[in-house]
């Protein structure tokens, strides 16, 4: 059974997609760093209620589209071309990668969701509302996109048992 192709300028197309969205989600992600250490550093209770209301809305509206859309962008763009989806290890670390921090991330917005109103009840205190969970979250974020990154740029050789198979069928 022969992959299939993308036409290049559709395989251009997906790979511009799939870039933009993964740079954007470490953008974000740094984004979230800096919210969650003022919501941990500043003494003002008013930075922090905003704090954890904007990380809850960051994590709603461009966190979960963008890792979706790099999820996406990936799965077309490893099952339009050479690498494929299972042929190199490589490509199925990113997909865990992927897969992990997308599903920890639709998880933890759920307690963004918790956090971000109890910043919005005026009866909380600044002692009430300190944590380090986002930073951490955000933390272990930024390495795994990272990780992503030096995958992609990098491509360490790895053939998995079935890539090796193609590979003999191909020749």
């Amino acid at each position: 059974m022969a992959a299939v192709r993308m036409a290049p300028p559709l395989r251009k197309a997906v790979l511009t997609a799939h870039v933009a969205a993964s740079v954007g989600w470490l953008g974000a992600v740094a984004a979230s760093i800096a919210l969650a250490l003022a919501a941990l550093t500043s003494p003002d209770l008013r930075v922090v209620r905003a704090a954890y209301l904007a990380m809850d809305m960051l994590g709603w509206s461009v966190l979960v589209p963008i890792s979706v859309a790099s999820l996406l962008t990936g799965l077309v763009q490893s099952l339009g071309t050479v690498w494929g989806l299972v042929r190199h290890y490589w490509v199925l670390f990113k997909l865990f990668i992927n897969v992990v921090a997308t599903a920890v991330l639709l998880l933890y917005t759920q307690t963004l969701g918790l956090l971000a109103d109890r910043a919005a009840d005026p009866a909380s205190t600044l002692a009430q509302l300190r944590g380090p969970s986002p930073l951490v979250h955000a933390g272990a974020g930024l390495l795994l996109l990272v990780g992503a990154t030096v995958l992609s740029v990098y491509k360490p050789r790895g053939v998995t048992g079935f890539g090796l198979r193609r590979a003999a069928a191909a020749a």
